[in-house]
């Protein structure tokens, strides 16, 4: 059964491939940007459902939040879950404080193959030319897109911040330096996936990828009455802050996340929601890890949905395996979390939940097959209730860590470890 499971993800890695755009026409996965050099993915969020309303003739203002700067930017806009083609007339980066529409200098403008509008085909992304500009490590810059016509608009559903949007109809917006047009706001990502940075000074790209806990639910919860919302709480966010300030200027590494709420590493879990089918570990590990830039490792937190949906420890192994052994095809780098506590487990999910994390912490590296073992599951764990979250980090739910328990999580690494060549 193993076998036939490796089979099935394998089978569904060769056809998951990102497809790049052009003005003209898609352009072949070679014409992406070049990965060589000094060019690392410095923000991500992933894309993995559509907008519930349609864009029309109107622009959008998503903050990015960078985790190192460079002497260059340069954006991914998806449109990968479309039917139809996305017309960007106009679009535009600038600093950005972060916490409105306006911007803190001047919108630069961003072209595509030398174009200031591009045409991304339904099931395609496009990567901007570069636009010379001064980045800040932990700065925020604002990609503006202008959307000609109708489109649908593919999405992050979990920003953890405020975006904007101008009114339907409302044009192209992309260069105002004021926020008055951004009328409507929302807290998911729309369009745009990434934004790298040029910075020669960097040795590699750190991408965190799994479920709901990776992508940072919780994040925002500082207890009654307080938020953190737009304030860059996540587990990934922390750790990109202590690379920032505790390692030498010549071992800096960007982070990038990957996450995506509700998703599974096995393919085809029994209770899996039909809005995540086709957002496995393996199936969206091209567009979402590998297509980033100067990616030299990966950290590794999927599980928990597998068990709850019905998946056994088999098929979860089955899974990492397949996974862990495509990052190394690439030269990248895997450090893996053991499934953390869920108290709504059963005790056969407890059972499979332990084998995993045994085959995990097995001689630190997975059984040979990856890097080696953040264990997660020592920080998050009640030492009374060992099967449940530490109350002191529980959001409520019993699943999903508040602001303390990300930088728990944040502090537990080791970074020579994560960032060794």
């Amino acid at each position: 059964m193993f076998r036939a499971a490796s089979a099935l993800l394998l089978a569904a890695a060769l056809t998951c491939t990102a497809t790049v755009a052009s003005a003209e026409a898609p352009d072949t996965a070679a014409e992406r940007p070049a990965s060589k050099g000094s060019w690392h993915t410095s923000w991500a969020n992933s894309q993995h459902s559509l907008a519930p309303t349609p864009l029309r003739d109107q622009s959008v203002r998503m903050i990015s939040h960078l985790s190192q700067g460079g002497d260059a930017l340069r954006i991914r806009v998806q449109n990968t879950f479309s039917k139809s083609p996305l017309s960007i007339g106009a679009a535009t980066v600038a600093d950005s404080d972060g916490k409105s529409a306006a911007l803190r200098g001047p919108a630069r403008t961003v072209t595509f193959k030398g174009r200031g509008a591009v045409v991304v085909p339904a099931g395609a992304e496009v990567w901007s030319d570069p636009v010379p500009m001064r980045a800040r490590a932990q700065g925020d810059v604002a990609v503006s897109l202008s959307v000609s016509g109708q489109a649908d608009a593919g999405r992050h559903g979990s920003a953890f911040r405020t975006n904007y949007l101008s009114a339907p109809g409302s044009g192209d917006r992309t260069g105002d330096t004021g926020g008055g047009a951004y009328t409507q706001t929302t807290e998911s990502t729309y369009l745009v996936s990434a934004v790298d940075v040029r910075n020669s000074g960097l040795k590699g790209t750190l991408v965190a990828y799994g479920s709901s806990v990776v992508d940072g639910t919780g994040s925002t919860n500082c207890g009654p009455g307080c938020t953190e919302l737009g304030n860059n709480r996540r587990w990934t966010d922390d750790l990109a802050r202590r690379i920032r300030a505790e390692l030498p200027a010549g071992r800096q590494f960007t982070v990038a996340n990957a996450g995506v709420s509700g998703t599974t590493s096995y393919a085809d879990c029994p209770g899996m929601g039909a809005d995540v089918r086709g957002l496995d570990s393996l199936a969206r590990l091209d567009r979402d890890v590998l297509s980033l830039h100067g990616v030299k490792a990966v950290l590794f937190y999927y599980g928990t949905n597998d068990l709850a949906a019905g998946c056994d420890a088999g098929q979860i192994i089955s899974s990492y395996r397949a996974t862990f052994a495509r990052l190394h095809e690439a030269g990248i780098k895997v450090y893996v979390t053991p499934i953390t506590p869920r108290p709504g487990y059963t005790d056969a999910n407890n059972r499979d939940r332990q084998t995993v994390g045994g085959f995990v912490k097995k001689y630190g590296n997975c059984s040979g097959t990856c890097d080696g073992v953040l264990d997660f599951d020592q920080v998050l764990k009640d030492p009374v209730k060992p099967n449940s979250i530490d109350p002191a980090y529980d959001t409520g739910d019993g699943v999903h860590v508040n602001v303390a328990g990300q930088q728990a999580l944040a502090d537990f690494i080791s970074l020579p470890t994560v960032t060794s060549r």
